[in-house]
């Protein structure tokens, strides 16, 4: 595998050459500093240019032209990343090989439009998008936002997140807003799109058995209507307030089956090496799975909990655990949860444990090379968080020690205690 970055005036093209697909995955991503009301305008934006296009003004044309591109694959999402917000297009097809020559051409030019040709109407010398099209996208989202609660383990891990920081970068609702939602109408769409070209930052990336002249000519001819100058990326990494010193406990209620029980814990002073490995073997031993510390005391031991895990979510400094419960145990699970971590501060776990978490961790690493996707989220870490390569993670892993584990364990405080209290299981 090659991996070579091509600055331009006005993107990055990354190209990833590899034998080891059939296939070619071109993205193109367009990010910019987070801002709360631009979330639902950026979920919105993706679903319009996916819906349809100039060339393909509806959606059975644009599954007829997938299927002429021998079964392209596309999609478009935004999600948030720290302090930045991305939206990306994605196409994956089949390369020249198993196909015919001048394929890839056409399935890049499919990408292209979907970007920078969409479905528009001009009334009145107003331009906006196509209403028909607008309205189908819209209702998508609307049904996104409003499902978010039907989803119980999504949303008590949002509502612990908005009870922790309301209005910060960590609190914001990846999905969008239903009152940012109703002041959007398809002339404010387009106004908003033309600033994504003008101003976002832009990243391309190819990976596949590609000739790399070839791509970046083709590249170039397609991707012309990116005008915005290239400019320097903060880090995306935020840094929560301090812990409040006594916890704050937040109960909802809703009628469902199974209790979610949700702790946010926020991390102090972090260095970059305890932030980007000894966090992995401190959640995973905590809380990765069912040899983890939690697993055994809360669930197997004491019957306490359906389910129950550890997320580390380093952007943002913090650690979350969550867990299914019967409401009427929620003190047992919560002081037991409590014990498991304070222990964790006093070395109360084994060098077989952090083994055994390493050789997670880098099984994880090896596996990231064995699909698209997973080689995409690897450079685009590289390219926007400063991760290291491959071979640079294996071999900091494996520098992890026991001390360096305790060290981080005592600088994760308890800051938010979120309950969403479901009554339905015990009524019956």
């Amino acid at each position: 595998m090659k991996y070579k970055k091509i600055s331009t005036f006005s993107y990055n093209l990354h190209i990833i050459k590899t034998n080891k697909f059939k296939t070619v995955t071109v993205q193109v991503n367009f990010k910019r500093k987070l801002k709360k009301e631009e979330i639902t305008y950026r979920n919105m934006l993706v679903n319009m240019l996916c819906e349809s296009t100039s060339t393909y003004p509806s959606k059975k044309l644009m599954t007829i032209a997938t299927e002429n591109l021998y079964d392209l694959y596309y999609r478009g999402m935004n999600y948030i990343s720290g302090k930045y917000n991305i939206m990306n297009f994605l196409v994956t097809f089949l390369n020249e090989e198993y196909t015919e020559k001048g394929m890839l051409d056409e399935s890049i030019k499919f990408l292209s439009d979907l970007i920078f040709k969409p479905n528009i109407e001009r009334k009145r010398n107003v331009i906006s998008f196509n209403e028909e099209s607008f309205t189908q996208s819209y209702n998508l989202l609307k049904d996104s936002i409003i499902s978010q609660k039907e989803n119980p383990d999504g949303y008590s891990r949002i509502r612990m997140l908005e009870c922790m920081e309301k209005d910060s970068y960590l609190s914001y609702r990846g999905v969008g807003y239903l009152e940012d939602l109703k002041n959007i109408d398809s002339s404010k769409l387009y106004k908003y799109y033309q600033t994504i070209l003008n101003s976002d930052i832009v990243d391309i990336f190819v990976i596949g058995d590609v000739n790399e002249r070839h791509i970046k000519k083709v590249i170039e001819t397609n991707f012309s209507n990116i005008k915005t100058l290239k400019k320097p990326s903060e880090s995306h990494f935020t840094h929560p307030k301090k812990a409040r010193f006594v916890p704050k406990t937040f109960i909802e209620k809703q009628k469902i089956n199974q209790s979610k029980l949700v702790l946010g814990y926020k991390i102090s002073s972090m260095t970059d090496f305890e932030l980007r490995y000894v966090l992995n073997v401190y959640s995973y031993i905590l809380g990765g799975g069912p040899d983890s510390k939690l697993f055994k005391k809360v669930r197997e031991k004491n019957s306490l909990c359906y389910y129950i895990s550890s997320i580390a979510q380093p952007l943002n400094s913090i650690l979350i655990i969550k867990a299914g419960i019967n409401k009427n145990d929620f003190k047992k699970a919560l002081t037991l949860i409590k014990k498991e971590v304070y222990n964790m501060k006093k070395g109360k776990f084994s060098d077989d444990d952090i083994i055994k978490a390493k050789i997670t961790y880098i099984n994880s690493l090896k596996e990231l090379e064995d699909s698209p996707s997973s080689l995409l989220s690897l450079y685009a870490g590289i390219e926007y968080l400063k991760s290291d390569d491959l071979d640079n993670r294996l071999s900091k892993i494996n520098k992890v020690t026991k001390d360096d584990v305790i060290k981080l364990a005592n600088k994760i405080h308890l800051d938010t205690i979120y309950m969403l209290e479901g009554d339905l299981y015990e009524k019956k």
